[in-house]
């Protein structure tokens, strides 16, 4: 005998009829990811994409020794981009510019996602324009040139920082500008005091401006056949460089072991029978080890002319 269906209760059926019950709303401090598009991320994301581009391409030109396109030698652009503010730590400037873009570009897609994003996107906007002002007075102002590329990478940094602003998630009301800007603006303030005390050989002589004796006495070296022998390793011949800071770049060097210390020697080392660094070859008479300033000057037969020099961009 077959055994009846149990009915579903009155109440059951109305509930059935009536439909699923409606999902909870979401509280509104779960912190559950906003997926709205905002209008302002594809922006953000082009012009961080053109910024990546753009120091890419300069990074690469500075790394091969080449020029970038449309900049000639003695160009306004080919005076900034081998000027002393050009580098920095021993890399080029556009190197940190293109790790400040990619920086950027991976925050805004993050943003699109993840609205807290804001915050660290805000703080490199900041950076970014600060170092860009920086660099721009630098170049107007101390070089006396400009140069196209930095002037474009000066405009796309200030119109990141424009729509970063714009962008601000409309949910985090509590955080009132008061609050938001006084972080990423003393960051900012911090890093391009910073960069002014670097390159005025504060903290460090070999980037600031040149000494005009240690200046005359590196070109004379270089102008009267005398050469400096040494490896990229060596200790010694670092200090030796530091004898003349910012005027280093000047000194006739020629690198012996290019391959590190257990590697053959040049041909020009070879030559010479070079065997101890540093070894300084200047009229004809042989000095190893750091030779002081006063010395090579006395050796090379250097007379300075205090006359002051004509005045010229710093190179």
């Amino acid at each position: 005998m077959p055994r009846k269906r149990k009915r579903p209760s009155s109440s059951a059926r109305r509930g059935r009829t009536a439909g699923a019950p409606a999902p909870k709303p979401t509280p509104a401090g779960s912190g559950a990811p906003a997926h709205a598009k905002h209008s302002l991320d594809n922006w953000l994301l082009g012009l961080a994409g053109l910024g990546v581009l753009l120091t890419g391409y300069l990074t690469l030109t500075a790394w091969f020794g080449e020029h970038p396109a449309w900049c000639g030698a003695d160009s306004g652009c080919d005076i900034v981009q081998s000027s002393r503010w050009s580098t920095l730590l021993g890399l080029p400037m556009a190197l940190w510019g293109l790790l400040t873009y990619a920086l950027l570009a991976g925050l805004a897609w993050r943003l699109r996602s993840r609205p807290p994003a804001w915050g660290a996107l805000f703080l490199v906007a900041c950076v970014g324009f600060g170092v860009s002002w920086f660099l721009t007075l630098v170049s107007v102002f101390e070089i006396k040139a400009v140069c196209e590329y930095c002037l474009a990478s000066f405009a796309l940094m200030n119109l990141l920082l424009l729509l970063v602003v714009l962008r601000r998630p409309a949910r985090t009301p509590e955080q009132g500008w008061r609050r938001v800007l006084p972080f990423p603006v003393g960051a900012a303030i911090v890093l391009v005091l910073g960069l002014h005390l670097h390159f005025e050989g504060v903290l460090d002589p070999a980037a600031g401006p040149e000494d005009p004796y240690l200046k005359a006495l590196a070109t004379h070296l270089q102008e009267s056949g005398a050469r400096f022998y040494g490896a990229y390793w060596c200790r010694a011949c670092q200090e030796q460089k530091a004898l003349f800071t910012a005027s280093a770049k000047r000194l006739p060097y020629t690198e012996c072991a290019p391959s590190g210390p257990n590697g053959p020697l040049t041909a020009a080392c070879t030559v010479q029978d070079i065997r101890r660094y540093p070894t300084w070859i200047v009229e004809g008479r042989r000095l190893t080890g750091v030779v002081d300033v006063e010395r090579l000057a006395r050796a090379s037969k250097f007379e300075w002319n205090a006359a002051p020099q004509e005045a010229a961009p710093e190179g």
